[in-house]
């Protein structure tokens, strides 16, 4: 029996967690491998790879000399994540399932399993770091700000971050595919995954179709002139631009509504009158925010911070905008912003920082 402290960490075939199960062997732990499959609807479509993906972890694994289980998470993904995800699109919200499935499945369900199976921690592959300060547990951004995920973490709580390493938080994306070609890693070169989290890329409105009824509806301008039919209002999200199907107005051979090239985007839904109405223009007024209503909020300290001025992002791939909590009570909270904030979104996550340190956040439920 070894006597090393036991790591389970997650390997799903991609390099970011390879090169973790690595670094954390380097460091004397003693490293288990789980692949986690959590999808099966159509797993042997070529949209879902998990077949392919448990391959690589194996080689992985071997290259590596630690052993691997294969565990199936999918009722728990299906119940947690991905039935909350269809409710928000029913309802006509646009949610992030990446902060859901961390939460409830590679937080929660594969730690449970990893602390059955005799682990002190479990790592991941994950951009992001822990640092602990006077026995509380701070979430910290990753030092590659380009693939910093501390937003997708900031449900986390002090006990699962008191359990968790993230070796990779430490190192550039460059630095890891180096360490990865270095050591001879069979996976050092492939693509990072993208779409949705364990289901993948695929076609996103056939996938949706299979689960939700589309209902078409009127497309409409800021004047109420309908100018064109959208597929299903859950199909489209605030600030969408691509996809509309729709191009200039026209009226008596004049180009109305903001020229015959500026662009269109989705401004509001309405889900009483299944209408989605669209505006011409990055910058319309009806695509800025200055104000946010969150809910069903999650702070990392297990309190909400006190109020003041924060950094805080509406959604993942924007840079840090300032942001006054005036307040958060009952798991909601409001922020005021001095500059307007871009496609505001209800379903999304709105996630607060001090520096670099992730504090939680709350899923929008209103702006104006």
């Amino acid at each position: 029996m070894s006597r090393k402290p036991r790591v389970v960490v997650g390997l799903s075939g991609g390099v970011d967690s390879a090169v973790s199960a690595h670094l954390l062997k380097v460091q004397g732990w003693d490293v288990v491998g789980i692949f986690m499959k959590n999808w099966e609807d159509d797993d042997d479509s070529e949209y879902c790879s998990s077949n392919e993906d448990f391959v690589d972890a194996a080689a992985v694994a071997d290259v590596l000399g630690i052993e691997i289980e294969h565990v199936n998470f999918a009722a728990q993904y299906k119940d947690k994540v991905f039935a909350e995800f269809l409710r928000e699109y029913q309802a006509g919200r646009t949610p992030n399932p990446d902060v859901l499935c961390n939460a409830e499945i590679k937080f929660k369900a594969f730690l449970d399993h990893a602390i059955g199976v005799g682990a002190q921690k479990i790592g991941t592959g994950h951009y992001a770091r822990v640092r602990e300060r006077g026995g509380r547990f701070e979430l910290l951004r990753g030092l590659d700000e380009t693939k910093d995920q501390s937003y997708f973490l900031h449900r986390l709580t002090q006990d699962q971050l008191s359990r968790t390493l993230f070796p990779v938080g430490e190192l550039r994306k460059t630095e890891v595919r180096r360490i990865a070609q270095e050591i001879g890693l069979p996976n050092a070169k492939k693509k990072d995954s993208t779409g949705i989290c364990f289901i993948g890329e695929r076609p996103f409105r056939d996938f949706l179709n299979r689960y939700i009824a589309k209902e078409p509806g009127p497309i409409r301008d800021e004047r109420g002139r309908a100018i064109g039919k959208h597929q299903g209002l859950f199909f489209y999200t605030l600030g969408q631009r691509q996809g509309l199907g729709i191009g200039g107005i026209k009226e008596k051979g004049v180009q109305r509504g903001g020229g015959e090239h500026a662009p269109w985007f989705v401004a509001r839904k309405d889900m009483e009158r299944n209408t989605l109405w669209v505006v011409q223009g990055h910058d319309h007024p009806w695509l800025l925010s200055l104000t946010l209503d969150a809910a069903d909020a999650s702070w990392v300290a297990g309190a909400a911070p006190a109020p003041g001025v924060y950094g805080s992002k509406t959604r993942y791939r924007q840079a840090d905008a300032p942001g006054t909590l005036a307040g958060a009570s009952n798991g909601n909270f409001h922020l005021d912003f001095p500059e307007p904030q871009w496609a505001v979104t209800p379903g999304q996550f709105a996630v607060l920082y001090d520096g670099e340190v992730c504090l939680g956040g709350g899923v929008i439920s209103a702006s104006t």
